[in-house]
């Protein structure tokens, strides 16, 4: 799969997560399988562009190409202004967040708020690719509410204006996360345009991923919540398009290896305070299913250092590692 100069590895995409896909997370995703990882979303609001928040989420450092930096806000002019200087900053593709249902981002008409003002999603696009030498991809659902399914429009304009890969999340903005996606939607897009389309919504397993890939004919999957606690769905599914066969699960001392790796890098990434504070949420979902998980959780979750969080996270994968080896025997 392309988008502008860049051919990725494969076809599979960490879609962006506000407060979760941080680069300790892309890092990891794209160790695991990944082809590639898009930030955190920035605002285009300028006063913000210094403040050390933003320029954690924009912070790809040591980061494999290409490095995908989410922009999102609703004045066409500040958003090309904002794509300018993340790309001046190494960003190497922009991508607009026009899919995000959360009232916060639509009570600023932002987001996919915008799906419901055609003449301003045109003026936005054509400003983004207008003022960056780099490739510009947009992030949409399938239109603002079920009786205004307008993803197909939307996706001409991008077309039209240049965008050079989009992606749908198979849900309007009214239906948030609710019910099944629609990959029937999603597949009539495709017909519709000639760039590439990435699906994107309730992809949890190698066999959901076929399927929709089957169904839709897209070019490229996108995994968003089901890789929290689960960076390994990406090997998994990559896997399973390629051989049609399954990868065993990852054991349980692997996990705590991926764990442990992942909560170094947060810490390193955000300090202590917030390193902790960042981390527990990954403790969280890596645990979930697991033997003891909710009565850990509901320990680890009350101690605010890392060296407390450590222990507990290496002591309780231990005790994991110790019940199984106890049972084989």
């Amino acid at each position: 799969m392309r988008i502008g100069p860049y051919t990725l590895p494969n076809n599979l995409i960490l879609a962006p997560m506000a407060g979760i896909t941080d680069r300790p997370f892309r890092q990891l995703c794209k160790r695991m399988g990944a082809g590639m990882a898009v930030s955190e979303m920035v605002a285009s609001n300028s006063l913000l562009w210094g403040s050390d928040k933003t320029k954690r989420r924009a912070n790809h450092e040591g980061e494999t190409e290409p490095k995908s930096v989410q922009i999102m806000g609703a004045d066409p002019t500040m958003m090309a202004e904002a794509a300018k200087y993340n790309a001046d900053n190494g960003a190497q593709i922009i991508d607009i967040n026009m899919g995000c249902p959360a009232k916060k981002v639509c009570n600023v008409a932002a987001g996919s708020a915008l799906l419901q003002h055609e003449d301003l999603v045109k003026r936005i696009l054509e400003a983004v690719v207008g003022a960056v030498d780099v490739p510009v991809t947009l992030k949409i659902r399938t239109g603002w509410d079920t009786s205004n399914r307008n993803g197909t429009t939307i996706a001409r304009i991008a077309e039209d204006a240049g965008i050079q890969a989009l992606a749908i999340h198979g849900r309007t903005r009214a239906c948030g996360y609710r019910g099944d996606a629609e990959y029937d939607t999603i597949a009539a897009i495709k017909q519709a345009v000639s760039i590439p389309i990435i699906a994107n919504g309730d992809i949890t397993s190698p066999e959901k991923a076929k399927l929709v890939l089957d169904q839709t004919g897209v070019d490229g999957l996108m995994i968003g919540r089901a890789a929290q606690g689960r960076p390994w769905i990406f090997r998994e599914i990559h896997h399973f398009l390629s051989t049609g066969e399954h990868l065993p699960e990852p054991s349980v001392e692997e996990i705590r290896q991926v764990l442990l790796d992942h909560l170094h890098n947060l810490y390193a990434f955000y300090g202590e305070h917030t390193g902790v504070m960042m981390a527990r949420k990954h403790i969280s979902w890596y645990s979930k299913g697991q033997r003891n998980g909710a009565v850990f959780r509901q320990a680890v979750n009350k101690v605010d250092t890392t060296a407390e969080q450590l222990k507990m996270t290496e002591d309780f994968f231990d005790q994991l590692t110790h019940d199984i080896e106890h049972q084989a025997a």
